[in-house]
């Protein structure tokens, strides 16, 4: 089992919809094969592929773009980091330590770089505000 992990309400949302409408497997899981067994890698590589091919754009189902499941982590990673979540928090919600979060998703954080200098900006201008009162 894994670690537990808060979900963004949206995504809980989006997982009882998909439970209403195909259940889960006799032991409980979320995906399951066609005969209601355990998914084996071969079938969820050609769902991905189909998936990627009906989602994609032809360009971009030629790129590497998503190319195999494991492109979803990453993603998610540069995600959160986007967005403006903690380094510490997205390293733990990863699962693996700040220095490994710095050294694979340096990118991601730099290009923060302007969002945080507004939001240093911002502190800044309060305290002036502050001590101008």
């Amino acid at each position: 089992m894994g670690r537990p992990e808060p979900t963004p309400p949206v995504l809980v949302r989006l997982v009882r919809e998909h439970v209403k409408e195909f259940g889960t497997a006799e032991d409980g899981r979320l995906f399951r094969a066609a005969q209601g067994g355990r998914l084996l890698s071969k079938e969820y590589g050609e769902a991905w592929k189909a998936a990627r091919l009906a989602a994609l754009t032809e360009s971009d189902a030629a790129s590497p773009l998503a190319d195999v499941p494991y492109s979803l982590r990453h993603a998610g990673v540069s995600l959160w980091l986007e967005s403006g979540v903690s380094p510490a928090e997205v390293a733990r919600r990863a699962g693996h330590g700040i220095a490994v979060l710095f050294r694979f998703y340096a990118k991601a954080i730099h290009r923060n770089q302007a969002r945080a200098n507004q939001q240093i900006q911002q502190a800044l201008d309060a305290i002036n505000e502050h001590d101008d009162k």
